[in-house]
């Protein structure tokens, strides 16, 4: 595998990480509780295309949407589990719109700012950093100032289960077509996992922990130094 190639790869585990900031039960993280590290669910089976969904599927949409609106900032730890089994995490904080920052964990050396205009992916051992438009990654979806799943034409799939509810979102960005699964719990509406698919296939899943949400956020985080490395 090239180091490109990685890397991007890396950037799609730090897009799931994202759409798992977006959207935890609000009244679970306002009052956060130290948490293990959550591990990967099972893949939820086939749904219904938005172009039919029913009064419960739009309903359902309608709570999905609900959270994700009332996010404004967030901070928490993550963990990522890419194609080849191996994991990695660290912490993340969100500023929406159009920022997050991923720290991850030793012996990870990477770091990955959005700034609301571009999104970087610095390799700090290696001293390199990758820049890509902000509107060309997914990110551009989870970090919007407002979203609606029920009227997002590249939502492709919903699927409610008794447990579960999935949605699935195809796009097509600078990194090539891919598809997104948010997985979210029935009862409470609280996203579980979150896997990005790419075109070649690899799946990479990350779920986020120990959260709080709606505090102020120190934009230091999200500020990318173009011409150097940290």
């Amino acid at each position: 595998m090239t180091v490109s190639l990685l890397r991007r790869r890396l950037l799609a585990g730090a897009v799931s990480a994202a759409a798992l900031v977006l959207v935890p039960s609000l009244a679970s993280a306002q009052q956060p509780a130290k948490a293990a590290a959550p591990t990967v669910l099972a893949a939820p089976g086939p749904g219904v295309k938005p172009t039919g969904l029913t009064a419960q599927q739009k309903e359902t949409l309608g709570a999905i949407n609900k959270y994700f609106n009332s996010v404004r900032t967030m901070a928490g730890e993550f963990v990522q589990f890419g194609p080849d089994g191996e994991k990695s995490g660290g912490e993340f904080h969100m500023s929406r719109p159009g920022k997050i920052r991923f720290i991850y964990a030793k012996p990870s050396h990477l770091d990955i700012i959005a700034d609301g205009t571009d999104v970087i992916v610095r390799d700090i051992k290696n001293q390199t950093q990758d820049l890509y438009p902000l509107s060309k990654t997914p990110l551009r979806f989870l970090l919007a100032d407002r979203i609606d799943l029920t009227s997002e034409a590249n939502v492709t799939n919903v699927s409610i289960e008794p447990d579960l509810i999935s949605v699935v979102l195809e796009q097509s960005t600078v990194f090539g077509d891919g598809r997104l699964t948010m997985v979210f719990d029935r009862k409470t509406s609280e996203l579980r996992q979150w896997t990005v698919s790419d075109a070649q296939g690899y799946d990479t899943s990350v779920a986020v922990y120990n959260i709080t949400a709606n505090q102020p956020a120190d934009e230091k985080l999200f500020k990318i130094d173009r011409t150097i490395i940290r």
